[in-house]
């Protein structure tokens, strides 16, 4: 093959790269694309490190952006297969005699788990074929934004078989275990079989990643909206930072019109009607002036939904809400993905953007079944007390609720208890009710549902709530 022909391809995949970068948040212009080829002339592409750096070098001005870069780039530019073991070539002809008997224990298992499972004892990949076949099925053609990439992997994984396999690989280890396989071959055994299982999952993460990316090369780039408008699902980690500064600087805002609201209130707003009522017997002469009640600050209790998609809404919400915390009477926070955590204390403790991080770092993403439900089964034991008639409760999520018990029962009770109950939801109503969503049936027991997809929705909302009281 000629340079030329090998050289092309190189720069058909730089192109898309940049196209991505751009789809991604950072800005780079022609000029700048055209110095990464230049760059990439000089330094050629043989040393993988020289070849990062001259782009790095060409097209990442900010320093937040490096971590978009960093992501992006074994995305188009790396063979990130993991290595997969063959076990059966490692296993004693003993050892493998035990296995093939374990494995006719398992017959009646579904006969596409155990094809997975002879993979893995194999090491074989998936092939592209297989690869393209389970995107097709879980949607991955319609993806365009990198936030999906956690979805699509679990749903791609269910599809794979990998998520059902746990229990079967339990299964095959007590079988060997009870034919007489000793400990320590059945721990290495093990072991294997679970490296090479983290193997294919990651496969299939750089399948989704990379399908992904393309996508969103293939896309114009878009006007950037304000921030206060850019759907919180939607933010790069290039916004996150800029997001949190504007956080801080809504609220300043909104504590300045809350403490207008304050010095109004201390000695009351003049109400004519209760006058005219009230100086009826002086024939309506204004002897005796009415005020309206003095404003009271709300007492809350927030209870968040921290799971993939809606940790960032969390996050500002609750910086949100204790950067405004002398303007509230009191608040007892909890969030939740399988159960309820209580993160008062925390918050209580430090300054709210520390608190806030903290909380992040001790209740991490993960592979977790958000569980509605179950949390306020736990809040219903062990937190209800903290609910009088003057709380206003806030339940801050999408009402999804992975098919569990949603527990109405105990959102009817709590709105009854308490002042008000509140919903902050993410999604329109036309997704209400979709899938494994609940909130239609939550939003019967609560005051008012507001839709926060946005900062300056959640500002608003936060802003409603404390001019009520």
């Amino acid at each position: 093959m000629s340079l030329v022909a090998r050289v092309a391809p190189m720069q058909n995949r730089m192109i898309e790269f940049v196209r991505a970068l751009r789809a991604a948040g950072i800005r780079v212009s022609l000029a700048e694309s055209q110095d990464a080829m230049f760059a990439v002339d000089h330094s050629g592409v043989r040393d993988q490190g020289a070849f990062k750096n001259s782009m790095k070098a060409t097209l990442v001005k900010n320093q937040r952006d490096q971590p978009i870069f960093d992501y992006f780039f074994p995305l188009f530019f790396k063979n990130n297969k993991p290595p997969l073991q063959n076990i059966l070539e490692q296993l004693s002809p003993e050892q493998e005699q035990l296995l093939q008997e374990a494995l006719q224990s398992l017959m009646g298992d579904v006969d596409a788990l155990r094809d997975l499972l002879r993979r893995l004892l194999e090491g074989r990949e998936f092939s592209d074929e297989e690869l393209q076949k389970l995107g097709e099925s879980a949607g991955l053609a319609q993806g365009d934004e990198m936030y999906m990439r956690n979805w699509f992997e679990r749903r791609m994984n269910r599809q794979a078989g990998l998520t059902q396999l746990e229990r079967m690989l339990d299964e095959l280890l007590e079988a060997l275990a009870e034919m007489g396989m000793s400990e320590e071959a059945l721990a290495q055994l093990e072991e294997m079989l679970r490296e090479n299982m983290q193997g294919l999952s990651e496969q299939i993460s750089q399948h989704v990643g990379s399908s992904l990316a393309e996508q969103m090369a293939e896309q114009e780039p878009r006007e950037r909206p304000d921030l206060l408008d850019a759907p919180l699902q939607r933010l790069s980690s290039g916004d996150i930072e800029d997001v949190r500064d504007e956080v801080r600087r809504l609220a300043a805002r909104l504590r300045t019109r809350a403490a207008l609201r304050q010095k109004r209130a201390k000695s009351g707003q003049f109400d004519p009607r209760k006058t005219i009522r009230k100086n009826m017997r002086y024939g309506g002469v204004p002897l005796d002036v009415q005020f309206r009640k003095r404003h009271r600050k709300p007492s809350l209790i927030l209870i968040c939904d921290l799971s993939t998609s809606m940790r960032y809404a969390v996050e500002f919400l609750l910086t949100l809400v204790y950067e405004l915390s002398d303007q509230v009477r009191r608040t007892h926070s909890f969030i939740f993905i399988h159960d309820l955590v209580d993160v008062s204390t925390t918050l209580a403790e430090l300054p709210p953007r520390e608190a806030v991080t903290r909380i992040m770092a001790e209740n991490p993403p993960g592979y977790y079944s958000t569980d509605l439900g179950n949390s306020l089964n736990s809040f219903h034991k062990e937190y209800m007390r903290l609910i009088d008639s003057r709380s206003t409760v806030i339940c801050f999520g999408d009402g999804r609720n992975n098919y569990n018990d949603p527990r109405l029962d105990i959102a009817r009770d709590m709105q009854r208890k308490s002042r008000r109950l509140i919903w902050f939801c993410p999604e329109p109503r036309r997704q209400w009710g979709s899938g494994d969503s609940d909130m239609w049936e939550y939003s019967m027991y609560a005051d008012r549902v507001f839709m926060v997809n946005n900062l300056r929705q959640l500002a608003d909302a936060v802003d409603r709530i404390l001019a009520e009281g």
